[in-house]
């Protein structure tokens, strides 16, 4: 019996070493709001000193919208506010996404195509998958026009199109 215990956590020591990486992610399933038809998929996995945020989105208007990370996962009501404001932890001003003092959540925009799909990758220095800065059981949230980085509160990004609850993701 000791021997098949032994031989288990041997086991269960070379799987756990499989040269897999470990390092945390997340996803974010986006939904439509009300009267829209924007959806896709945000991914997330904390590196070195940033996030790599990776997005995939269709169902847009061509241009430019506002992204963002906002303080609740809630994407229950039909306009998309039950997600709240953006997330801003440190009571920053809103800016853009390599502006100093910002948001947490202010990730700027993406650029969706003449057929309404946005693709986006970017390193994000700021947000993070723990601590204070974790975007975890939080949402995505996609505006119906572009932010311009400076209005405030919010940057004049207008309706909420899609929403989405980021979540740890299972690497199994």
């Amino acid at each position: 019996m000791q021997k098949m215990f032994m031989v288990t956590l041997l086991l269960a020591g070379i799987a756990g070493c499989s040269g897999e990486d470990k390092s945390p992610q997340a996803i974010a399933r986006l939904e439509p709001t009300r009267g829209n038809t924007a959806s896709g998929t945000v991914t997330f996995e904390q590196g070195d000193g940033h996030l790599l945020i990776k997005a995939d989105i269709a169902g847009l208007t061509p241009g430019r919208h506002g992204f963002h990370v906002h303080e609740f996962g809630d994407c229950s009501s039909g306009d998309g506010k039950s997600a709240g404001n953006h997330f801003n932890p440190d009571k920053a001003p809103h800016g853009g996404p390599s502006q100093a003092k910002r948001h947490v959540g202010d990730l700027g925009n993406v650029e969706a195509d003449a057929t309404g799909r946005a693709v986006l990758t970017i390193q994000d220095p700021v947000t993070s998958l723990s601590g204070s800065h974790s975007i975890i059981s939080r949402s995505v949230v996609v505006h119906a026009k572009a932010d311009d980085l400076r209005s405030q509160p919010a940057g004049k990004a207008g309706d909420r199109v899609a929403c989405g609850v980021i979540s740890l993701a299972d690497k199994s």
